[in-house]
């Protein structure tokens, strides 16, 4: 220990806490010195330790634990293996509720090599037996005598506590922090200059004043990426690798691959969480048996695999990226993906969805009992009136994100909630998602704000949500803030038939007052809610589009993917259009999550429609897919189905109770007898292999250029008409207009949310409708102008339902477009193959389901 300068931390601490009257800001005042930090020529380490305060342990016998490999070992090899490191042990200095240490000698984390690990250790005697019951118990490993002790008891009988701010850990969020030396990251990082021109002329992405910094501009057209699927490598290096290689493509004037053109054409992307995920129960885990021999000790460690969409966080080490998406298992592969999305010839900013609105139980683990409120849906309510818990949040937040993202999705804004006791009630902590709002980033030596986008469907989980909700209650609040559309939320499911006559109401709003909406029909919710309906044996079943394709996988591909839906959403409507890689591909996605020993069995049974609509017999039978569930028994889909299927009767009668469950299908004439360790192994089988099926890089080669190609130029026509993202300025609806149109289009809602300066007559030259009578096919159709007056776009769309013929000119009772001046822009595929010459907007065009028309006019109107 360097000990004045763990006394000169020791002191600070004391400073700033006399200075604030208010305790949440001294907390925010102190917790971004916390963590661990490379410093000159030392290190500092600070750790919220408010167990260890309220537990009684003497100051004194708590101590840093450094743990330094060899500098030969790769962190990025995912085989347990032994590994034996130096190990010292430092004196700390409490200081209120935080724990200190100035340490000489650890070596910082790289890219080349793993740096030192740290935790606190501790002597469980030093506790004092009047300490009230806390979460770590026998079940940590502890003494069964002492229920609460802080942090977690090895084997040796010390106990350890974690720092919830750690940057980097390499063998997951159960196990000792890294020292990573992330100034380092900032000096090497590709895309400086990127951040560097940020508020200047020079800038390669636009910003926005905002009290004096520049805030990054929404995204034109963006697309969501999950980055363990969305290569063969299923890490972030083979992403940044894929980005890089379309750079290459573009700067050198060469072609495009089918496959590459899925992810062109956006100027956002936004990656699914990148966090550290939980971990079974049940497993020893990627850290085990540390082995402790004065100045040296061993452990068996590992690369974490975790196959997950990201959301099962435990919140500590929420700042590090997920370790599992690290092939080397360095946090740079974070930066690299961002440099190479930044330094694009046309630069692709990086949105972050941060999922800080619950923590999974395995948090209890691992983080102060002070972090949490209690259960809650998604395993943990977390404690935001706490000044710390909440101070560490908004850090967590501001870390992440300074490794270098544009924009952050607010994952779950309905779920920052607190308890009310006056009301009885769960209240929504708005104050908090405002401070979040105000979060800065400093990344290269730029401070900006980053675009700011919430998922927020409130009155969520009220039982009359998907009406009452308005999804813009944020956006009210923070008029510069995006939120999610209520057309792109989980429940909306486009492969079934009157999708798009029902939701009419839902897109006219999209249309009437969308423009601060991030809109799309395909993202990672939508798509697998999608394959979790039943598909239909007779009419009585919830009709599915059968206009889509002759399949239940053909369906559900063209359902988020096709050329109608593509150009309504990035030609016509306003807003930000958001797309999903997987369904751009039309590549498989399912549910994936080995990370939950007790309801594992119960996920699978809810996907047990999965197989109809995304897994053919052929598929099934190739070598590459479902290895393990092969292995299990199940040699062809229709054995798999079957049981899969009768697994999901079993979970309603039985209560979930596997043992009763195993019982029920063993006398049915299944694939396999199971017991209930067989339905575990089963489960996860079933994840990994879903996962691995649903990887892109087993489909890259199967694409079709040209229906790559059209959904490319759809999202390049928004580029070039950015003006679109704007709100339509409609007309006021007909007095006879519907009940549920007047809602929506008429009256205060809409028309106070229009840009100011628009009337309702003279200033409303768009259009948007949808054919009276639908005669079997809804048939959506637009007219926008532009502000300037210079380009008028027309759209006519097949949305579902049989073949029909349009003559665009027509669908329009009080616009009458000059057919002289409008010219195809974009023609649909199997349109075009239809006819010998081009469509015009005042002659008839077949629109089979799924197809759509855009035409331009352009004059010198002003």
């Amino acid at each position: 220990m360097l000990a004045d300068r763990t006394a000169a931390l020791a002191e600070r601490h004391d400073r700033i806490w006399s200075e604030h009257d208010d305790d949440t800001a001294a907390a925010r005042a102190l917790v971004p010195e916390l963590g661990a930090h490379v410093r000159d020529g030392h290190a500092t380490v600070g750790i919220w330790t408010p167990g260890l305060v309220d537990r009684g342990v003497d100051p004194d016998a708590v101590y840093l634990e450094v743990l330094t490999p060899p500098a030969d070992i790769d962190p990025g090899e995912t085989d347990v293996r032994e590994v034996a490191f130096a190990r010292s042990l430092v004196e700390t200095r409490r200081a209120g509720e935080v724990t200190y240490a100035a340490v000489e000698g650890m070596v910082p984390g790289t890219r080349e090599r793993l740096g030192s690990l740290y935790q606190l250790v501790y002597d469980p005697e030093a506790v004092e037996h009047t300490a009230t019951a806390g979460h770590a118990g026998p079940d940590a490993g502890g003494d069964a005598d002492r229920p609460d002790l802080p942090g977690e008891v090895g084997a040796d009988g010390l106990a350890t506590v974690q720092d919830p701010l750690a940057d980097s850990v390499p063998f997951g969020a159960f196990a000792p922090a890294e020292l990573y030396d992330r100034a380092r990251l900032n000096r090497e990082r590709a895309d400086r200059a990127y951040f560097a021109a940020l508020g200047t002329d020079d800038e390669r992405v636009a910003t926005s004043d905002d009290d004096g910094l520049p805030r990054v501009d929404p995204a034109t057209s963006m697309v969501e990426i999950h980055p363990g699927t969305a290569t063969g490598r299923g890490s972030l290096a083979g992403l940044a690798d894929f980005v890089a290689g379309v750079g290459e493509a573009e700067r050198t004037g060469g072609s495009l691959t089918p496959f590459q053109e899925t992810i062109a054409g956006y100027d956002a992307v936004q990656l699914m969480p990148v966090e550290p995920l939980t971990e079974r129960t049940d497993d020893p885990g990627y850290w085990r048996g540390l082995a402790r021999d004065g100045d040296a000790a061993t452990a068996s460690v590992a690369r974490p695999d975790k196959v997950n969409w990201g959301y099962d966080v435990v919140v500590r080490a929420f700042s590090a990226p997920n370790p599992s998406i690290l092939e080397t298992g360095r946090p740079d592969e974070l930066v690299d993906v961002i440099a190479a999305f930044h330094t694009l010839p046309d630069p692709v900013k990086v949105v972050f969805d941060v999922a800080l609105g619950h923590a999974d139980d395995g948090g209890l683990r691992v983080l102060p009992d002070r972090f949490f409120h209690g259960p809650g849906m998604y395993g943990q309510h977390l404690d935001y009136l706490d000044p710390w818990v909440r101070a560490h949040v908004l850090d967590l937040q501001r870390r992440k994100m300074d490794w270098g993202a544009d924009g952050i999705r607010v994952d779950g804004a309905q779920d920052f909630r607190n308890w009310d006791p006056e009301t009885e009630e769960m209240v929504h902590d708005d104050a908090l998602l405002a401070e979040m709002d105000a979060v800065t980033q400093e990344v290269a030596g730029a401070e900006y704000r980053p675009w700011l986008i919430y998922e927020d469907g409130r009155p969520w989980p009220r039982h009359d949500w998907e009406l009452a909700s308005t999804y813009r209650t944020l956006i009210q609040q923070h008029p510069h803030a995006f939120q999610w559309s209520p057309i792109t939320f989980a429940h909306n499911k486009p492969a079934m038939l009157t999708f798009w006559a029902s939701k009419w109401w839902r897109v006219r709003e999209v249309a009437d007052m969308g423009r601060n909406w991030i809109t799309g029909v395909a993202n990672h919710d939508t798509v697998r809610r999608g394959t979790q309906v039943d598909v239909p044996e007779s009419w009585e079943g919830d009709p599915i589009n059968r206009y889509l394709g002759d399949s239940a996988p053909e369906i559900i591909d063209r359902a988020y993917d096709n050329p109608a839906t593509n150009a309504l959403l990035h030609c016509l409507l306003p807003g930000v259009p958001m797309d999903f890689l997987n369904a751009n591909a039309r590549g498989p996605w399912g549910f994936v999550r080995d990370t939950d020993a007790e309801w594992n069995v119960k996920v699978v049974a809810d996907e047990h429609n999965l197989l109809d609509w995304q897994v053919t017999a052929d598929q099934y039978a190739e070598d590459g897919h479902f290895c393990r569930l092969k292995q299990l028994g199940f040699e062809t889909r229709e054995e798999l189905d079957g049981f899969v299927k009768a697994l999901a009767t079993t979970v309603e009668p039985t209560d979930y109770d596997r043992e009763a469950m195993a019982a029920m299908l063993s006398v049915l004439d299944l694939a396999a007898d199971p017991d209930p360790e067989f339905l575990d192994r089963f489960a996860d089988a079933w994840m990994r292999d879903v996962a691995d099926f649903a990887n892109l890089g087993h489909w890259r080669d199967a694409q079709d250029p040209e229906r790559t190609g059209f959904a490319r130029r759809v999202r390049e026509f928004r580029q070039a008409h950015p003006w679109l993202r704007e709100s339509m300025r409609l007309p006021d609806p007909p007095a006879e207009e519907t009940v549920a149109e007047a809602h929506v289009a008429a009256g205060g809602a809409a028309a106070s949310e229009r840009a100011e300066g628009e009337s309702q007559e003279g200033d409303a030259p768009d259009r948007f409708g949808y054919r009276h009578p639908a005669d079997g096919s809804v048939v959506y159709y637009g007219l926008r102008k532009s502000p300037a007056g210079d380009v008028r776009v027309l759209f006519a769309g097949n949305m579902e339902g049989a073949s029909t013929t349009v003559t665009p000119a027509e669908l329009f009772d009080d616009a009458s477009p000059d057919p002289a001046a409008f010219a195809p822009a974009l023609v649909a595929p199997g349109v075009a193959k239809r006819r010998e010459d081009s469509p015009t907007v005042d002659a008839p065009i077949e629109l089979a389901n799924g197809e759509a028309v855009v035409f331009v006019a352009e004059s010198a109107e002003r």
